[in-house]
């Protein structure tokens, strides 16, 4: 029985509580609940920790989110995937927390907890499990020191292991150099052997302890039985054989079982270091100091004292601290680590700009905008290891498999001893029930998904797509139709006014300053080019009173004492508009691909057309190559919009998209999303990560495009750091790449166990061979996963 309490956002009344309490009440396991509105809480009375997330989620469904907050623990000494699976089934059991996600290679868990879990609490479970954790907010020193110090541990362990098994490992080929007397006295070899065992050694003792007394089994475990079963064998010799005979020792054995497991281990440690350079490359981007300007002048201080408001200077060849807005000067910025865009930039007074990015040519005053955590930087940054520290759905299977492996490999092992002694003999079924316990490692297992979900987040990063989690890299490679927003994913989102027609015998100014005056604080994009065309004609207009948004349609204003409304033909059939007597001139517009908007004002109490508008967008260069290469990758493109069946239809046939869905206001977006969901297909949406947003969410794998510095990280599972649409068929191809590693890494590994333990099991592998062999399959795993670095995309 725990008592738990939860931060709960959005309760105003008492019906509020009432309707919280009826949800926490009827949640599984909750016995009690006290809801407090002035404080925002409510403590419950839980009977099992572990079902907190179907509670969370159950006062989630009743419009009530529970406050929660994500941090991320670094934890030692983990070994194979049996560790993952007993730590996140310790942190689990600590009252608060709702998700933990363990990360075998990064070495690392990402917990999701309420607000006011006792996280003290979480590093004293975790020690109790035998294992040491650090929040990595908290941890001293960069992780790029951390890791060197840890591989300079391990290479030094690894070359005095294996000197003082060298000896040992000589004496068993006296026939091969005609010396037989190369073999050492039994108590040298005892000696040599029991400080590579016990000292070298000691680390899977420590692991095998802290297994059995939370009664599961690991890697160490195996390990640490197999070569103890080998040294006392021959222990038991030395001791008992009768004076003046040589004992059979099996001392090389263990000692060299134990210096392969260390070899394995630093060139994993080696290789692993590799998989998280994407977070070391860009972490580096940020530099230590920034130069402010000041009454004093231009001054060269630590980083951490910049705040928002500061005038910094960047000279040419220094990379830009913060993110800030250009207030002097003008240049060429390199931004291709961030956006993976490869060519510089033109950065000119109100530009903005990001910390991080690299000022080439000219001297750039910048006011800060944002620091630390705030900057799009860090958010990328966050988001990587978000990213690398998350579970494939295919991972959590492979833990369940692991959890019950190292039990079952116990029992073959021990069947593997029983039948063997009344076939071979004792000591030859010892041997082979050491082999079957060294080649069983799960190492491999525990390794496949994380380092290629690592090294594939990563070099997407470093690409310009950043990829939130590891569930939107494992859905993106089953996606088979793509679903495009038309402004500003396939065309640049800048549209001009190309047209704009008085009706009914307006004044064309006095209407274009109607329409100017309904449109002064919109914010589409068509508002902006009606606003350009005005003030090229030196139109002005005072803002029209009582602005309203119509989602999907256009605006609405009082303009000179009058209603008006500016928008699409579905405004103006709602308004009981007709607008027949300019079909014609609407047609020809449409068939030139031009998006329409109409301006009608009350007259004598009606509404009555003045103003006819066309607007044209440009496509993106990329665009059309775009669709060529989804249609390689044997994916179909729609293009959904809200603009006119014309001017969607005019795009589609330039690009080669025949599926083509027009006049669909953002709501119904998410609606075509989940129609083509329920006819079997995976659906990718692709959009502006904010008017896009419930068909992003809708979508199987959602992709948000970033402009700048607003970038729309929340709104999807990718985001696209460019407004380059060519990123689209280059985020699906790195997702279907590091999936096939993903897979023939699971493949490799299963089938390594699936082999070696029937082979160890009948006498086919010694010790040795087997120790070998475990260690190389966790090197092969890791390497292949490497092998993603070299991955490019397409159009390069």
């Amino acid at each position: 029985m725990s008592h738990i309490t939860l931060h709960i956002s959005g309760m105003t009344c008492a019906s509020c509580v009432r309707r919280v309490e009826q949800a926490l009440l009827a949640a599984p396991g909750v016995d009690s609940a006290e809801v407090n509105l002035a404080a925002e809480t409510a403590r419950i009375q839980l009977r099992d920790p572990q079902q907190l997330p179907a509670v969370s989620e159950a006062v989630k469904r009743a419009g009530y989110p529970v406050a929660t907050r994500h941090r991320q623990l670094a934890i030692a000494n983990m070994t194979c995937a049996s560790c993952v699976r007993r730590v996140e089934t310790a942190l689990q059991k600590v009252p608060g927390v709702l998700d933990v996600q363990v990360n075998l290679a990064s070495e690392q868990a990402l917990v999701t907890m309420t607000e006011g879990t006792a996280q003290e609490q979480l590093l004293q479970v975790l020690e109790q499990a035998g294992y040491t954790g650090q929040w990595l907010d908290q941890q001293t020193g960069s992780d790029h020191e951390r890791q060197a110090g840890k591989l300079q541990r391990e290479r030094r362990h690894l070359i005095i292991a294996a000197l003082l098994s060298t000896p040992l490992a000589l004496g068993m080929f006296p026939e091969l150099f005609g010396r037989p007397d190369l073999m050492l006295p039994p108590l040298v070899q005892l000696v040599l052997a029991s400080i590579v065992q016990f000292g070298f050694g000691a680390r899977f003792y420590r692991g095998a302890w802290h297994a059995v007394r939370n009664r599961t089994g690991n890697m160490d475990l195996l390990v640490a039985i197999g070569t103890s079963a080998g040294w006392a064998l021959s222990t038991w010799h030395v001791f008992t054989t009768p004076a003046g005979q040589m004992p059979v020792l099996y001392y090389e054995a263990s000692a060299v079982i134990i210096s392969f497991i260390l070899l394995g281990k630093y060139l994993e440690s080696r290789a692993k270091g590799q998989t998280l350079e994407a977070i070391r490359a860009l972490t580096a981007l940020r530099p230590d100091t920034a130069r402010r300007r000041s009454a004093e002048g231009d001054q060269l201080v630590p980083l951490e004292q910049i705040r928002v408001g500061d005038l910094l200077v960047v000279q040419p060849g220094e990379r830009i601290p913060v993110d800030g807005d250009v207030r002097e000067g003008g240049s060429h910025v390199d931004e291709s680590m961030l956006t993976g865009e490869s060519l510089p930039v033109s950065r000119q007074p109100g530009d903005p700009v990001s910390g991080g990015s690299m000022n080439q040519d000219g001297l750039l005053v910048i006011e800060t905008t944002a620091v630390g955590h705030d900057t799009l930087l860090s958010q990328i940054v966050r988001l990587v290891e978000s990213a690398q520290a998350s579970k494939a759905p295919i991972q959590r299977l492979v833990d369940r498999v692991s959890s019950v492996f190292v039990p079952v490999v116990l029992v073959i092992a021990f069947l593997t001893f029983a039948i063997g002694s009344l076939l071979v003999g004792s000591e030859q079924a010892l041997l082979n029930a050491i082999a079957v316990l060294v080649i069983a490692c799960p190492c491999a297992l525990g390794l496949a998904t994380p380092t290629a979900i690592m090294v594939g987040t990563g070099v997407a990063a470093r690409r310009g797509i950043l990829i939130r989690d590891a569930e939107a890299l494992e859905q993106a490679h089953k996606v088979d139709t793509v679903i495009f927003d038309k402004t500003g994913t396939l065309t640049l989102g800048k549209p001009t006014l190309q047209a704009f027609e008085a009706l009914n015998g307006s004044d064309h100014d006095q209407t274009l300053a109607w329409a100017v005056a309904i449109q002064t604080h919109a914010e589409h994009p068509l508002a902006g080019a009606l606003r350009t065309y005005a003030n090229d004609r030196d139109i002005q207009a005072e803002p029209a009173a009582d602005f309203r948004v119509q989602a999907g349609r256009g605006a609405s204003g009082v303009v000179d004492g009058r209603k008006a409304w500016l928008g699409n033909d579905l405004l103006m059939v709602e308004q009981g508009i007709d607008m027949a007597a300019w079909q014609t001139e609407a047609e020809q517009h449409e068939a030139q691909g031009r998006t329409l908007s109409w301006l009608a004002i009350e007259d004598a109490g009606q509404p009555q057309l003045v103003a006819l508008m066309a607007f044209a967008d440009t496509i993106k260069p990329e665009a059309a190559q775009t669709i060529r290469q989804l249609d390689r990758l044997g994916i179909e493109s729609w293009l959904i919009s809200g603009d006119s069946q014309a001017a969607a239809g005019a795009v589609g046939r330039e690009l080669g998209i025949s599926r083509v869905e027009a006049q669909v206001l953002p709501e119904d977006k998410a609606r075509h999303v989940q129609t083509l969901r329920s006819q079997d297909r995976v659906v990718a949406m692709i959009g502006d990560g904010i008017n896009d947003a419930p068909a992003l969410s809708a979508a199987d794998v959602g992709m948000a495009m970033a402009t700048g510095t607003d970038v729309a990280m929340h709104s999807a599972g990718i985001t696209l750091m460019r407004g380059d649409p060519l990123l689209v068929p280059a985020a699906l191809d790195i997702s279907r790449h590091t999936w096939r590693k993903i897979r023939q890494n699971l493949f490799w590994a299963f089938v390594y166990n699936s082999l070696g333990i029937p082979l160890a099991a009948v006498g086919l592998l010694n010790p040795m061979l087997a120790g070998a062999m475990m260690a190389a399959s966790s090197v092969s795993v890791v390497a292949n996963a490497l092998l993603l670095k070299r991955w490019k995309p397409e159009a390069q």
